[in-house]
C-alpha cells in the first residue's frame, strides 16, 4: 500500500462524508429544527417593538 492507496481512500470517505451530511441536511426530519434556527432573529421583535415605543415615549 502506497500513498496514492492512501490518497484514494481519504477521497472515497471525505466523499461519503460529504453525501452524508448533505442528505442530512435536506432530510424532512430536520426542516422544522432548520425552520425554527432561521426564525430565531425574529424571535424577539415583539419585546424589541415594546422597548422602542416605551423609549420613544419618554422623550
Amino acid at each position: 500500500m502506497d500513498i496514492n492507496d492512501f490518497r484514494a481512500w481519504h477521497t472515497l470517505v471525505l466523499m461519503v462524508v460529504f453525501f452524508g451530511i448533505i442528505w442530512w441536511a435536506y432530510s424532512k426530519k430536520r426542516k422544522s429544527s432548520f425552520n425554527e434556527a432561521a426564525n430565531l432573529p425574529f424571535a424577539d421583535e415583539d419585546r424589541h417593538e415594546a422597548t422602542v415605543k416605551k423609549d420613544s415615549n419618554h422623550e
